[in-house]
């Protein structure tokens, strides 16, 4: 893979061209227009669309376009799985390809779509890494006061929790989203989807002391001060990788073994909440799902639940 990287970049170089005389460069600039302008993804998935097209440019080297067969593309998918890539992640490549073949149609650079052939592999369904209500308490109260910013990360971990939010949509929260008499906020989801989502009275308090104690702190070290809701030391918007590292360093702290993301978090939400008796529709709305097929993966635990039901209640258990 890494030889192939290597060519592709040298003929990205040297203005080799893949189709009507138009190089790669030239049609990931144009695929990423087209992305943003056309289908109206969010930022996140261009960028994920843009780095599988990069994967499938370095697969197949110098071949020209017009001659990438349903054949060759099957191969493509092969590839990916051979290479270990989640289920999840082969789907996607697959959707970014078909969607790239389409643009391309649409372009007149090619004539046919051989990726509408393409059948998209359906995910298995994993159960996601979800933490015990013990490791959660550990977790929540890993931050302590002799940690430099202690309140800012004291409050993102409570919010992670209490709402089932998207790293992305934290990071992304302003001061104005926040209703916390009304005890929501406002989130804005993946297609620029708004949604009002509750939170709790933990981290109610958790932000109400960040805001008082430290957020003035960090927003004057910016000029003009950001309206982001959590700010990095320099008072910039905290972004996802000083979040996920955030996550990584409280999770070793609380003793927790496994591998943990902000998702994490999200997943724990979810699954706490019907393991306590919610509506499967309500944490759907909640996590801002599209689909109710997407929030069923968590339904897993219900399984315990429900046998534990049966056995108290049932007269042949």
């Amino acid at each position: 893979m890494a030889k192939r990287v290597t060519k592709l970049q040298q003929l990205q170089k040297s203005g080799a061209t893949v189709a009507n005389g138009r190089s790669k460069e030239s049609l990931r600039q144009d695929f990423t227009a087209y992305l943003r302008g056309e289908c109206h993804l969010s930022k996140n998935t261009i960028e994920a669309y843009r780095r599988d097209l990069d994967r499938f440019f370095a697969w197949i080297g110098d071949k020209r376009l017009s001659g990438v067969t349903v054949n060759h593309l099957s191969d493509y998918v092969g590839t990916l799985n051979e290479e270990g890539l989640a289920p999840t992640s082969v789907s996607r490549n697959i959707v970014a390809t078909r969607t790239f073949f389409r643009f391309l149609q649409l372009e007149g650079t090619v004539r046919d779509n051989p990726a509408e052939l393409l059948l998209t592999q359906k995910s298995w369904q994993r159960i996601p890494n979800v933490l015990s209500i013990t490791q959660v308490e550990a977790f929540l109260n890993a931050p302590r006061k002799t940690d430099s910013f202690w309140q800012r990360d004291s409050a993102i971990l409570e919010v992670l929790y209490a709402t089932g939010c998207r790293a992305t949509e934290v990071c992304s929260l302003r001061q104005k989203d926040l209703s916390l008499k009304e005890r929501h906020l406002r989130c804005d989801g993946k297609g620029g989807k708004q949604r009002m989502v509750p939170i709790g009275k933990r981290a109610i308090r958790a932000i109400e002391l960040y805001c008082n104690e430290l957020r003035g702190e960090l927003a004057s070290r910016r000029h003009p001060e950001s309206e982001t809701l959590f700010l990095s030391r320099t008072g910039l918007s905290i972004d996802r990788i000083q979040l996920w590292r955030l996550v990584k360093r409280y999770a070793r702290r609380a003793g927790i073994k496994s591998i943990i993301s902000p998702h994490s978090l999200r997943h724990s939400f979810a699954t706490h909440l019907l393991a306590g008796g919610a509506d499967l529709r309500l944490v759907q709305e909640m996590l801002g799902h599209a689909s109710i097929q997407t929030t069923q993966i968590y339904t897993h635990v219900e399984k315990s639940r429900l046998q534990q039901v049966h056995q108290k209640f049932h007269p042949r258990a």
